[in-house]
């Protein structure tokens, strides 16, 4: 398993009138923050708030293109961004227990935090179509170029981590700072991964490893083989 610190590369916030954040996402121009009673949306480039949705937005937070996906409670609501209006309705496999939550293949991945799984969900049915274990409580989750990322949050501490989607083993992971926590998770399709931030009100940018060549060259990178 290759394991290493953490980049953070920039942070965002604390925002205003937002005393935790949840669940993260990214629409290819704005990232979108889960902040209990609304969503609400900021540049990446400076970190200025640029609009709001009053909704419930307790949890996970996704984008599937067009619509976005939001956790509240023990539902997953489907939202048009440009209204505000909650189009459709489906249960939380979790059950009120969900946390981070992804677009990915035409379907929803949902994080179950203390029961430590991530599942795959029909986003019309809610149905589970299958579920994958994870050593860890998983926060928030993501996929970028067909890799499966989630965030970890026990105790003090907190990781971001590259799974086998099929088997749930960790392939790499990327240690927070102690105390740093990753509420939410969302890749911006290139090198960097949105951390939500919890009860510090804050987003962190992180990096995301190099891949190939660069990736073997890069000093900050190391293999772990004791840990699993």
């Amino acid at each position: 398993m290759k394991r290493s610190s953490a980049e953070i590369v920039r942070e965002y916030g604390p925002f205003p009138g937002v005393e935790r954040v949840g669940g993260v996402t990214y629409d290819g121009q704005q990232v979108w923050i889960a902040a209990g009673d609304r969503l609400n949306a900021f540049d990446p480039a400076d970190g200025k708030t640029l609009c709001s949705i009053e909704v419930a937005a307790h949890a996970g937070t996704a984008f599937d293109g067009k619509h976005l996906f939001q956790i509240a409670e023990d539902r997953i609501q489907k939202i048009d961004p440009k209204t505000g209006r909650v189009l459709a309705t489906i249960p939380a496999p979790g059950g009120g227990g969900d946390s981070g939550m992804a677009w990915a293949e035409g379907t929803l991945w949902v994080g179950q935090y203390r029961e430590r799984k991530i599942h795959q969900v029909d986003p019309e049915t809610g149905a589970v179509l299958r579920t994958i274990e994870s050593s860890r409580f998983v926060t928030g989750v993501t996929w970028v170029d067909g890799e499966l990322w989630h965030g970890t949050w026990e105790g003090d501490e907190s990781d971001v981590r590259h799974i086998d989607p099929q088997t749930g083993e960790v392939l790499e992971q990327l240690d927070m700072p102690p105390g740093v926590a990753v509420s939410g998770l969302e890749s911006d399709g290139g090198d960097r991964f949105f951390c939500g931030g919890g009860s510090s009100g804050k987003v962190r940018a992180v990096r995301r490893p190099k891949r190939g060549a660069a990736a073997e060259s890069d000093p900050r990178i190391s293999v772990d083989t004791t840990r699993k």
